[in-house]
């Protein structure tokens, strides 16, 4: 970590989720951090199905989150191709591709994709080749039904009916969603159906049941949630370790992005802790969120 990075952290700050640079700070912090100069924001969507949030505007810097189609972002900087800024729905800070961002104006969301992707044609014709893949809980917005399945978008796209639902709606288990990305990749920061980790699966499964949770595992775990014991487990309550987290599918067995399989994968609880404990510790908490 930076001596920047520290020195936010001294002063009470999570650098993560700190919109603050020694040349550059937001403009609510004036006052709270030091900086060279304070900007207000400038508030932004994304434009693309997903975009890489990095730690320094350059692609081998670290992915540290994504970004989906219809989410917001406010940006502080922008230079050489990249836009520096904060998420709106984690608050995460860091860098992503200029281009993939979009005035946040026009119509606003009215639907997410509930598939782990989905895709976007130019015509309502299965037939057709798309135009694009869009990723579960992409956000997007609906001109009109056109009938034979589709849904028209006011980009213009085509997109199957039943691969999409309003914004309030919620699915019914986070399990369930999280069991529709087995087999999906591990992938440190990702949050797609291409590649997630731990803490990205949660947060996608979660939010797929209306529960909005923050980017990281220590985050996550600090959610204000009922403390249990094993022996209490039922499905969809989170099982922590130091840096990693799962859910549970029932009282012994649990859905988790992992390393060791390099995938989402299930298996027991108990032969996850056997294997995670000499690695990471042991588990440090299990928690069942109010949702």
């Amino acid at each position: 970590m930076s001596d920047w990075a520290e020195e936010l952290k001294r002063k009470g700050f999570d650098p993560r989720l700190t919109p603050a640079r020694q040349d550059l700070a937001a403009k609510p912090l004036e006052g709270q951090v030091v900086a060279a100069r304070y900007v207000s924001g400038t508030d932004k969507r994304v434009v693309v199905p997903q975009t890489g949030l990095w730690r320094a505007p350059r692609t081998d810097a670290g992915l540290e989150n994504e970004l989906l189609l219809g989410e917001g972002f406010a940006v502080y900087e922008e230079r050489e191709g990249w836009a520096w800024g904060q998420t709106q729905h984690d608050g995460y800070v860091g860098y992503l591709a200029a281009d993939a961002l979009g005035p946040d104006t026009g119509p606003a969301a009215t639907h997410k994709v509930t598939t782990p992707r989905t895709l976007a044609f130019p015509t309502p014709d299965w037939k057709v080749t798309p135009l694009m893949a869009l990723p579960r809980e992409a956000r997007v917005t609906v001109a009109g039904n056109v009938g034979n399945g589709f849904l028209r978008l006011v980009s213009g796209a085509f997109v199957f009916a039943g691969h999409l639902a309003p914004l309030d709606a919620c699915a019914k288990s986070a399990a369930d969603v999280a069991l529709e990305f087995l087999g999906a990749p591990y992938l440190w920061g990702g949050r797609t159906s291409l590649g997630l980790d731990c803490s990205g699966l949660v947060q996608i499964a979660f939010a797929a049941i209306g529960a909005a949770l923050p980017r990281d595992t220590d985050l996550q775990a600090a959610v204000p949630a009922e403390a249990i014991r094993v022996e209490e487990l039922r499905r969809d309550d989170l099982v922590f370790w130091d840096g990693h987290v799962g859910i549970m599918l029932d009282g012994t067995n649990i859905v988790h992005a992992n390393a060791y399989h390099g995938k989402v994968e299930t298996e027991p609880l108990a032969d996850a802790i056997t294997r995670i404990t000499p690695v990471a510790g042991a588990v440090t908490a299990f928690r069942r969120l109010a949702t």
